[in-house]
């Protein structure tokens, strides 16, 4: 927002002619105040009205006037907001600011005609730029929590005074969530990593927060969707594909805007139209549901996408892979005819992200959010969950609803530099099918607002790489030698022939093996390609020499794989270790001589 203030010993206008289609209706087309601040303002994209409110109250406290006239001005800027949303700012700052002075404001969208006065002194001619940011959350209503400890057991105790003896991480995720920072002062592990294994990078050429993806890495992205797309499929759920923009004008879609504006990326399109990119799959299912002809003998319906969103996340805050500006969701929508069906597929989805959680290895914490009415109504259900999870959760307690949901929860992983970061979530949103008319049909032929479920069974596709990153610079720190889960291991054989005769045998060998095999047949001792592999984390490596010749074989494991010495036990251990999961190609060349590096 852009302001030029200025000090008046009068001004006045006349409106002589609508300007825009979508000017404001007026009564009084003349009108004049008398020695007052007159403060021109532009709107802007992205802009929220308590940061200039903030700073017309201060102008106006210096110059200790009492009357004020809030004078639309777009000529001071080329970012201008659409015109309802910048009729609905100025209207907000109309009314903050005529809690503590005399205020007029110019109506929007008129040619008008004005003079003006203007006092000559050092402070009756000011410019101002304010942006939504720090001062804009310090202006809004204040979330109060009050944070529990729920044990399987079903007792709930004040976090303060649980005993957190063999809970550690529980305890530094409560202590984040309470009283944590989401800005990093340290760089968390998994960014060391990520570059050292080729797996992703920034992108200098792009905006902070957008990156590239090697081989390796994208290939371990596409075999988490490829999982996570089966589990919402074998779950019931519909595929489905939506823009990734969005009209800012849209009338079901302008009110939801406002209450993001830091998240949004702007994109200018035809005939002066603007949009947004999506900050998560959320507008594209909504708009799909409210066109739907839904009875109750349809529900629960479930919508699906593995979607790309946008979010322009504080610089602060964007950190490795943990926090980007664009990143993967695989987003489900669910469509509840009341609560208890909510809860039945609340626990369904629940039961789920669980299941995910041990597909990646991960030992994350988990915390439910309700607002106090609602946990009082279904403590049961609660401690239902928590008996799933088998360890304590960490508890938030809410006195009313501040947000769309009445319960969420999430998996939590804490990293390598005391920052906490969630995976997958679920919520039961009952304020989004009102504001969207999303309806069903009921038993009486009434029209019905259903319940709304938003689940990520896995959360970001690009989060739970950091988790895995994360997790094994945990393991690294005790000794322990760090491996990606066998069927996210871009390499899953590494064959090293000991003379270049045996490269070709080691070629036909490969193709003999049920995994994604590569071949070290670079001109370095023996000794030092194996350092190489367990540097890649490659989780099984075969020395092939005249004993391998003979149709012997002796793997390096970097897992407890028992005893295997033929083809055949190797291929039935891979087969045990690959059970269930989805497969892809060797995402580069087999040959190591072959491929160019990526840093």
């Amino acid at each position: 927002m852009k302001i030029l203030f200025l000090h008046v010993d009068y001004i006045e206008y006349e409106a002589k002619e609508k300007a825009i289609k979508d000017a404001e209706e007026i009564e009084e087309k003349k009108v004049r105040m008398d020695d007052a601040l007159v403060a021109f303002i532009s709107v802007e994209n992205n802009d929220s009205y308590l940061p200039g409110v903030k700073e017309i109250k201060d102008v106006a406290e210096k110059l200790s006037v009492k009357r004020i006239m809030l004078y639309p001005y777009a000529h001071l800027s080329s970012d201008l907001a659409p015109p309802d949303e910048a009729i609905n700012i100025l209207k907000k700052m109309e009314e903050e600011v005529a809690e503590e002075y005399e205020v007029k404001r110019a109506p929007f969208g008129w040619y008008k005609a004005f003079k003006l006065s203007c006092k000559g002194h050092p402070l009756a001619e000011l410019s101002r730029e304010v942006k939504a940011g720090e001062e804009e959350e310090k202006e809004k209503e204040e979330v109060v929590s009050k944070w529990y400890i729920l044990t399987p057991e079903g007792k709930l105790i004040e976090a303060e005074k649980f005993d957190f003896k063999g809970h550690e991480e529980l305890k530094k995720f409560y202590e984040y969530e309470a009283f944590g920072s989401r800005k990093a002062d340290k760089e968390p592990a998994h960014i060391k990593l990520m570059q050292e294994l080729e797996l992703v990078d920034y992108e200098p050429g792009s905006d902070y927060g957008n990156m590239r993806w090697y081989p390796k890495g994208y290939l371990i992205k596409r075999l988490l969707e490829d999982k996570v797309e089966k589990m919402c499929l074998d779950a019931g759920a519909m595929q489905v594909e939506t823009p990734i923009m969005y009209d800012v004008a849209h009338p079901a879609l302008s009110k939801y805007l406002k209450k993001f504006p830091a998240r949004q990326y702007r994109v200018k399109g035809d005939k002066g139209r603007e949009f947004f990119l999506r900050f998560a799959a959320c507008f594209g299912q909504y708009l799909m549901a409210k066109d739907m002809v839904i009875s109750y003998k349809n529900l629960p319906i479930r919508l699906f996408e593995v979607a790309k969103a946008f979010r322009r996340e504080q610089h602060g805050e964007v950190s490795g892979i943990k926090r980007l500006r664009a990143f993967t969701m695989p987003d489900m929508h669910t469509i509840c005819m009341d609560e208890k069906q909510a809860m039945e597929e609340f626990k369904k989805q629940f039961e789920l992200a669980l299941k995910w959680k041990d597909i990646i290895n991960i030992d994350g914490e988990v915390a439910i959010r309700f607002v106090r009415e609602f946990f009082e109504r279904n403590r049961e259900f609660a401690v239902e969950l928590a008996k799933l999870v088998g360890k304590p959760v960490l508890i938030e307690m809410w006195d009313k609803r501040y947000f769309y949901f009445i319960m969420k929860f999430e998996i939590n992983m804490n990293d390598s530099v005391g920052k906490a970061f969630a995976l997958s979530t679920v919520q039961i949103d009952i304020e989004n099918p009102k504001s969207f008319d999303i309806t069903y049909v009921d038993e009486e032929g009434n029209k019905k607002y259903p319940y709304l479920l938003h689940a990520s069974i896995s959360g970001g596709i690009d989060r739970c790489v950091c988790a895995l990153l994360e997790n094994e610079a945990k393991k690294m720190k005790k000794g322990i030698k760090p491996m990606l889960p066998f069927w996210l291991s871009p390499t899953q054989v590494r064959l090293i022939p000991v003379k270049k005769e045996y490269v070709n045998e080691c070629i036909e060998l490969s193709e003999k093996i049920n995994a994604r095999v590569d071949i070290d047949d670079r001109d370095e001792s023996v000794a030092r390609r194996i350092r190489d592999a367990e540097k890649e984390w490659v989780p099984i490596i075969i020395v092939y020499g005249e004993k391998e010749r003979e149709g012997k074989i002796t793997p390096r494991c970097r897992f407890d794989c028992g005893e295997i010495k033929t083809i055949e036990e190797l291929n039935n251990k891979i087969d045990e270790l690959a059970a269930g999961f989805p497969t892809r190609k060797l995402p580069l060349p087999k040959l190591l001589s072959m491929r160019a590096r990526f840093k």
